[in-house]
């Protein structure tokens, strides 16, 4: 049975490679089905064992890294990716949720075809278009301005008047239906080779080196929102505006944008468009919905990948029928367990599928699956394929019951179910080495402490050779151990412990995503790390006390305090800390900074600085910053299109002052 790690570490240097060979190299190895499958298979993979997921794992990625042949563009304002939604209960409970946030009866929103392209990015100043860029990893893209510029319907520059000094424009790039089969009709004839699709074909002529191969290419652009702005006539107040005033200037917006009053109206749109799908000149994957009024946009925030006030309706799944060869159990970082199963391989909704999730024992039950059946596979979108149901009437005689097993496949010990949850667990922790590794593939990795090329294979010599088994042993390691190893030599043996030297220089925030504490990820490691300043108030936390933290429940308040009480674990951090990990003290903690013990909130668009830079600036002289409102914040700072975090200052008499007045109090700060 293949361990999952193993199984993940190659997918990802499985797909860097192909990714090389396609975008950099122009020579790919495998088709582009081929890829897909590799890149569904590594989703399953991480969706099955959540705790082997990474922040730069290929499918964490909004895009694709930049090319080493374009100048890295940093994007000013993050290119943020979309939640999706399969059914109309979806796009209800989508609703819901942004109502409840906003205590709104009902909510303005603008329809949108999704179309199937590559996200790019364009800057104009003064009117000249000057810069633009791939969505990239969604913070820095590849520049591609030169190829941007030859696609026809883009202006090079502005029409009429009154737009920003600078104006940044996202959209999508795509190649429309006609195009697309001339372009692979005139490839045949040639003797070259043609693309699969419309949104292959647009991604590899933008990403041409040579501009004039993109200009031979019937590509079209298509705007649909706004990044930075500066000098600006005036504000925007929605996204239907600008749309509206984005067509004034000349740049291409939808024709089938709508505004509409209520959700069930999109609904409504979205069985229109559906209808009309096969008929329109370009390909679409779904509709987004988004929130009409930016203020409201504001006020319902982003999560880390996608924004709270946008959701993209995706077309109704597609299913295939195959047959279940196996299953296989694999344990994660936390011990669950979880079933796989292994496929002949089907073709599902434009990609080769031969694994699917089965969740857990209860889904197995469910199903009634047995090894041999004939199962439908559903694939909607971009999820994890699943077994949707069992072909009961083809079940071959020789079929197998599948039995989920009483020990753990990595080490052997006893699993155990605890009361109320649906999966099996190893409660062996490190003892088990599945775990083991897991946990020490999670601590290195770049949204943790960021130890450059301690990849899964030099983690398994390490586990392998008894050099490393809990993570503070790292710390331990020396050159002339590393250097003897295989494939390592002196540089490579310098260079890692340069980078685990280097990762000793930390924040409390990373070290506390580090520790693979359960349901704690990067960002409830950061306010967990906000709110208590330091590491010893947050080892000694009651339930209580940790649940006063933003996004912090009772479940996950158990978890902390079930990791801090181990003392396993409390050992492994004591080591860490002797091992000379650090991090800034808060300054607040000083009790000598204008602001210490104050907690303030800054919302609205801020016009001389961005909000990220205004929090950085309060924490600098002490303030506990927060994204909430509450009965214990100190000041709120309120900017232009100031939503609901204004009003519930207002109903709290909170004190607001405006960015004038906090400008001024800076600069008494700073005297």
């Amino acid at each position: 049975m293949s361990d999952p790690r193993v199984l993940v570490q190659a997918l990802r240097e499985r797909l860097s490679r192909w990714s090389a060979e396609y975008y950099q190299d122009d020579s790919p190895s495998v088709s582009d089905s081929e890829f897909d499958r590799a890149l569904l298979e590594l989703r399953q993979l991480e969706s099955d064992h959540p705790e082997l997921l990474t922040p730069d794992s290929p499918t964490q990625r909004v895009g694709a890294a930049p090319l080493a042949g374009f100048e890295p563009v940093t994007h000013r304002v993050p290119m943020l990716s979309l939640d999706n939604a399969f059914s109309a209960d979806d796009l209800l409970d989508f609703d819901r949720r942004v109502r409840e946030r906003l205590a709104l009866a009902a909510v303005q929103y603008v329809c949108e075809p999704k179309l199937d392209g590559i996200a790019v990015s364009i800057v104009w100043e003064k009117g000249q278009l000057v810069l633009a860029a791939t969505r990239g990893d969604g913070q820095t893209g590849e520049g591609i301005t030169q190829n941007v510029k030859s696609i026809d319907c883009v202006p090079l520059a502005l029409s009429g008047t009154d737009f920003p000094d600078y104006l940044e424009v996202r959209g999508e790039v795509y190649m429309p239906k006609a195009g697309f089969e001339a372009f692979n009709k005139r490839a045949l004839a040639e003797g070259s080779k043609p693309f699969v699709n419309p949104r292959n074909a647009a991604a590899g002529s933008l990403r041409q080196l040579d501009s004039s191969i993109t200009r031979r290419r019937p590509l079209a652009f298509c705007a649909y929102s706004l990044g930075h702005i500066e000098g600006a006539a005036k504000p925007f107040s929605s996204h239907s505006e600008v749309m509206q005033q984005l067509a004034q200037w000349g740049i291409p917006v939808s024709e089938y944008g709508r505004r509409v009053d209520r959700i069930e109206d999109c609904e409504a749109y979205y069985e229109e468009l559906a209808a009309e799908r096969q008929d329109l000149s370009f390909d679409i994957d779904g509709i987004v919905f988004k929130v009409d009024d930016f203020a409201l946009q504001e006020a319902l925030g982003s999560v880390s990948r996608a924004p709270r006030w946008a959701i993209a309706r995706k077309f109704p799944a597609q299913e295939e029928m195959t047959i279940l060869r196996e299953v296989e159990f694999q344990v994660g970082r936390t011990g669950a367990v979880t079933p796989v199963a292994r496929l002949d391989p089907v073709f599902v909704g434009g990609v080769t599928v031969s694994n699917a999730t089965l969740h857990n024992a209860d889904e197995i039950a469910r199903l009634e699956l047995m090894q041999g059946d004939s199962v439908i596979v559903r694939r909607a979108g971009d999820v994890i394929p699943q077994i949707a149901a069992v072909v009961a009437d083809r079940r071959p005689g020789d079929a197998q019951p599948i039995v989920f097993p009483a020990n753990c496949p990595a080490c052997d010990s006893v699993l155990v179910r605890e009361a109320g949850e649906a999966v099996w667990r190893c409660e062996a922790g490190l003892v088990c080495p599945a775990q083991r590794k897991a946990s020490i593939a999670h601590f290195v990795s770049r949204r943790a402490m960021d130890i450059d090329g301690l990849g899964g294979k030099i983690i398994d010599q390490l586990i392998e050779k008894n050099l490393v088994s809990t993570v503070a042993d790292l710390y331990t390691l020396d050159r002339e151990t590393l250097a003897a190893m295989e494939r390592f030599g002196d540089k490579s043996a310098e260079n890692l412990i340069s980078a685990i030297e280097k990762s000793r220089e930390t924040t409390l925030a990373r070290f506390v995503y580090a520790l693979g504490i359960r349901e704690v990820g990067e960002t409830t490691a950061r306010q967990l790390a906000t709110y208590f300043g330091a590491l010893e108030p947050l080892l000694s936390a009651s339930k209580e006390m940790l649940q006063e933290v933003e996004d912090v429940g009772p479940v996950v308040a158990e978890h902390v305090i079930h990791f801090f009480e181990q003392p396993a674990n409390r050992e492994t951090i004591s080591r860490l800390l002797q091992g000379g990990i650090h991090w800034p003290l808060p300054q607040a903690d000083t009790g000598d900074l204008p602001l210490s013990g104050q907690a303030w909130v800054v919302t609205g668009k801020l016009e001389t600085m961005p909000r990220e830079k205004a929090e950085a600036v309060l924490r600098g002289f002490g303030a506990r910053v927060s994204s909430s409102v509450s009965g214990k914040t100190s000041v709120v700072v309120a900017g232009p299109g100031a939503g609901s975090k204004l009003k519930k200052a207002q109903s709290l008499e909170v004190s607001v002052i405006s960015e004038e007045e906090f400008l001024a109090r800076l600069a008494a700060w700073r005297a």
